[in-house]
């Protein structure tokens, strides 16, 4: 079959799987289009392939839909083992992006048929679960991440956690980049980390979370799951693109913890506005597979544009039957982001701080105040100005931080 042929505006889907994609060429524009259907199909460069059959081309995916420089693209469900996304994703994304004819291509979007979602159990926890276990019910979740990410010690990274717990954190995490280290090993910290949660939500009244990067080769992973599980924790974090769609799979299979997803990696081929994967497509098919929780985006201090896809990317994980994945909102944020950030993305996230507790002048319990104090004061009604007047750790953070106006 030529390029050419893998291009059919008359074809009306229907329980195909649909990839939108850009698409930029300085050949026809229609081979072009038909060329990347083909690749991630059946085809292939010469057309007169002595082993191709009929039934096979029945196979074709089909290029239905031309509006300027985008496409969408037509794949029977026959081309997909359905329930793995390392394969769908070498076959939609996989050599597409380095063919020749090819100037730029980019993954859009995916729509994806009830027949595959139903190979899916998504998260299992999801935003209701995670509510109910930690007993929040309306408002965002509050979450930091122990700074320095690396180089402390059990004791020191426990110490830390404490601290922002009976400040009034509720979640804290490992960074994407602390596994076992020679300082930081494993089974030491969690345990240590999980002994001073327990503390805390005696002394505070409140249930706590700590996830901690349960990260390496896939059966160290489900070893460390393992370990989490039997020193009573509830959760674990998983960098999701490092560790590869498979691994990420039989995690959530195969535990019965709740996953908290890092999208480290992700700029590699979600920053290029021209080339590569937008992140909704990533955060469609973490919800698929069972992440209870995904990095989505700081909006605050964004380019507009970035507002509206962080907006549409946390949309989508809440949108239809399956549980709903919990946005989190991370990178760069402090107590003075938090009015306009849930003006903007509403009760439904988690915002996570590092710097903008750690950093606090009054140390990290006092910043960890601060940051409660802020999603407190904006959900009471009242502005973070307002609320600074009678509360010094937050007045202390917008002193040196600002308010994001």
């Amino acid at each position: 079959m030529k390029y050419e042929n893998f291009v059919n505006l008359d074809y009306l889907p229907d329980d195909d799987l649909i990839c939108e994609y850009s698409l930029e060429t300085k050949e026809n524009f229609k081979k072009a289009a038909g060329a990347v259907a083909a690749e991630s199909s059946i085809g292939t460069w010469d057309p007169n392939l002595t082993t191709m059959k009929p039934r096979i081309e029945k196979l074709a995916a089909k290029v239905f839909e031309i509006k300027g420089n985008k496409i969408k693209i037509a794949y029977p469900l026959e081309l997909f083992e359905i329930d793995n996304v390392s394969q769908i994703f070498s076959s939609v994304a996989g050599n597409v992006f380095g063919m020749s004819i090819i100037e730029n291509l980019r993954l859009l979007d995916i729509e994806i048929p009830e027949e595959m979602l139903k190979s899916y159990e998504g998260p299992k926890f999801g935003i209701s679960g995670v509510r109910s276990f930690l007993k929040i019910k309306d408002r965002p979740l509050i979450g930091t991440i122990v700074k320095p990410k690396l180089g402390l010690t059990p004791e020191e990274q426990s110490d830390v956690a404490y601290k922002t717990w009976i400040g009034g954190i509720d979640l804290v995490k490992d960074d994407e980049n602390l596994t076992s280290m020679n300082f930081s090993r494993f089974e030491e910290r969690v345990s240590r980390v999980l002994e001073l949660k327990d503390r805390a939500e005696e002394e505070t009244g409140e249930k706590k979370g700590y996830m901690p990067n349960v990260t390496a080769p896939y059966k160290e992973m489900e070893k460390r799951a393992n370990i989490v599980t039997d020193l009573g924790g509830k959760y674990v974090m998983i960098d999701i693109l490092t560790s590869g769609w498979s691994s990420l799979q039989e995690i959530s299979r195969n535990t019965k913890l709740a996953i908290h997803g890092h999208r480290a990696m992700h700029g590699a081929f979600t920053r290029n506005s021209k080339h590569g994967i937008r992140m909704i497509v990533i955060a469609k098919f973490a919800r698929l597979v069972g992440v209870d929780q995904l990095h989505t985006g700081g909006v605050i201090g964004k380019m507009e544009g970035e507002k509206d896809e962080i907006v549409e990317i946390n949309l989508a994980l809440k949108s239809g039957i399956m549980k709903k994945t919990f946005p989190v909102a991370s990178g760069g944020l402090y107590p003075g982001c938090v009015e306009k950030l849930i003006k903007i993305i509403g009760k439904d996230t988690i915002i996570q701080a590092g710097g903008g507790v750690h950093a606090h002048p009054m140390g990290s319990e006092k910043g960890a105040m601060a940051m409660r104090q802020a999603v407190e004061g904006v959900m009471e009604g009242y502005s973070l100005r307002e609320y600074a007047e009678e509360h010094d750790e937050l007045k202390t953070a917008i002193d040196r931080w600002g308010v994001v106006e």
